[in-house]
């Protein structure tokens, strides 16, 4: 009995970002490489048939490149990367060498009116995954800084403009406690924007933050970190949380990130020593 041919050895494919946003992948391949294509198909209900093919091209000795610019749309999710060589059936490919070093603190020019994030990365079987986000317009959560009894937020806007009736909203998520929409006042000067979160303003729940650059007749934009080489920055706190007493009683808040690297705020309550 002829033993089964053992497994083929997977694919690997080099990943190198570009300031722009776009991506680069090298694969090693052996043989002939005729009518080699990278192939990345997007997960999740509602995505079958969405899948994107970029020509490979001979790039080095047994090596071939495919280039992802940022002006090639790519609908926000996750693709699964892989390659098909010589009209056989596409390969799964695993990460080689990453340098996604230009990504981070990237500043897009907005010319094309939407700001596009796609980070390679490997998923939980170890394979080459892009995660990729397509936002317009786009709220840039930057630097988060703790206060005695809330949360100072900067940030900047991508595709739109702030106007004085400009405001950040935190909303109750769903099925988590809170209450009704909270409206802050924001600050900025076209683009870069700043507001300050009460926390004991705050009920018990998850809060949802979002932006709206122009006042209610506007845009409302989720507050996001988005643009740094970091795929999945969920379940790390985005700071530290703060111990505050509000009309619900004491309660623990703090601000972390979502599994789509959304910004939101945590609001759970502290049970009091009986006195």
């Amino acid at each position: 009995m002829t033993p089964p041919a053992p497994p083929a050895a997977p694919l690997r494919a080099d990943c190198v970002g570009d300031s722009a946003g776009g991506l680069t992948f090298d694969v090693a391949v052996h043989g002939d490489p005729r009518a080699a294509l990278l192939v990345l198909r997007r997960r999740g209900a509602g995505a079958a048939g969405d899948e994107v093919g970029l020509p490979l091209a001979p790039a080095a000795e047994g090596r071939l490149r495919a280039a992802l610019p940022s002006s090639v749309s790519l609908p926000e999710g996750r693709w699964d990367a892989y390659a098909r060589v010589s009209d056989g059936a596409p390969r799964r490919l695993v990460p080689g060498v990453t340098d996604l070093r230009p990504l981070a603190d990237r500043t897009p020019g907005g010319l094309l009116g939407h700001v596009a994030v796609r980070i390679p990365y490997a998923d939980r079987q170890g394979n080459l995954t892009v995660r990729s986000w397509l936002r317009a317009p786009h709220a840039e959560a930057g630097e988060l800084h703790p206060t005695e009894d809330g949360l100072c937020v900067r940030g900047r806007v991508y595709g739109t403009r702030l106007t004085p009736g400009a405001h950040a909203e935190l909303r109750p998520r769903p099925g988590t406690g809170g209450g009704d929409v909270l409206r802050v006042d924001v600050a900025g000067d076209r683009a870069d924007f700043g507001f300050t979160l009460p926390y004991e303003a705050l009920a018990p729940g998850v809060w949802d933050l979002w932006l709206r650059p122009a006042g209610e007749s506007g845009p409302v934009v989720r507050l996001a970190r988005l643009l740094d080489d970091v795929a999945d920055k969920y379940p790390v706190p985005a700071g530290p949380p703060t111990r505050v007493r509000t009309p619900h009683g004491a309660v623990q808040a703090g601000p972390f990130h979502t599994r789509d690297n959304d910004l939101s705020v945590s609001v759970t309550a502290l049970t009091e020593p009986a006195h």
